[in-house]
């Protein structure tokens, strides 16, 4: 087989999945718009909470750690070439924690954790025949299963974004203070008066949108899952990487369309 007939047929093969990835998104993403008041629902709601609990709360000591050493680095290189330059400091922990590194960083950590986690569990329920004994029993797998995952991981990237840029800013500011480059309180007012609420609105939508891609795209590779347990780990991998892909694409793209 020839180059000409093996690089088009590849190409033609991406496509025709991208294509059926964002079918699929979109109607799950529709169906949970549509579907959110099965939240009211006590069952559902535990597992919401549940959710919430992992995604969010399980992931602040790495949230943390990451968020600390983030802060650290980026106020140590900056202050290393500007000096105690506290307004142009300022912008420039604003440009990179609160535009990109924060809901980037974030989104990362909660794909590392949560993206497997739910995909592997959707495909074990899948393949072992535990999503058809629920519609057996009456209950609608997309309402048991599908909307409190992504209303738990959407509001914990939301919940956990704010923190980590809080985190990063007050731990880099501390630590400057500490080796006497800046005065922390006059810092930490530097840095809020050139904080607009256009940066902190993009910066939470940025999240929302990651938190919505990472776990629809979680729940859509564990839904189609088929075969045999090796199923598990393809789509726990897939769904990785797809959100990767799909987080740094819309950053960019979130990015030159707000501020550039």
């Amino acid at each position: 087989m020839s180059l000409a007939t093996i690089i088009p047929g590849r190409i033609g093969r991406v496509v025709l999945n991208v294509a059926d990835y964002w079918q699929g998104f979109s109607e799950l993403l529709f169906y949970v718009l549509r579907r959110l008041r099965a939240l009211g629902r006590p069952p559902v709601r535990l597992v919401l909470q549940k959710q919430i609990y992992f995604t969010g709360i399980e992931a602040l000591g790495a949230v943390t750690a990451i968020a600390m050493l983030s802060g650290i680095v980026i106020t140590t290189q900056v202050t290393s070439l500007v000096g105690q330059n506290i307004a142009l400091t300022a912008k420039i922990m604003l440009w990179t924690v609160v535009r990109e590194l924060g809901p980037l960083l974030s989104a990362i950590v909660i794909i590392a954790r949560s993206s497997s986690a739910t995909a592997s569990e959707l495909a074990n329920m899948k393949i072992r025949g535990e999503i058809d004994n629920l519609r057996l029993l009456g209950i609608s797998p997309g309402d048991y299963l599908v909307v409190p995952r992504v209303a738990g991981i959407t509001l914990s990237v939301v919940a956990v974004t704010f923190y980590f840029q809080m985190t990063a800013i007050v731990t880099g500011y501390a630590f400057a203070s500490l080796t006497g480059n800046l005065p922390f309180v006059t810092s930490l007012s530097g840095i809020l008066s050139t904080l607009s609420m256009t940066e902190v609105t993009v910066s939470l939508f940025k999240a929302l949108v990651f938190g919505l891609v990472i776990s629809i795209t979680s729940c859509y590779y564990g839904l189609r899952a088929s075969g045999s347990i090796t199923a598990v780990p393809r789509a726990a991998t897939g769904a990785v990487m797809r959100n990767l892909i799909t987080v740094f694409l819309l950053n960019g793209i979130i990015s030159y369309v707000f501020f550039i």
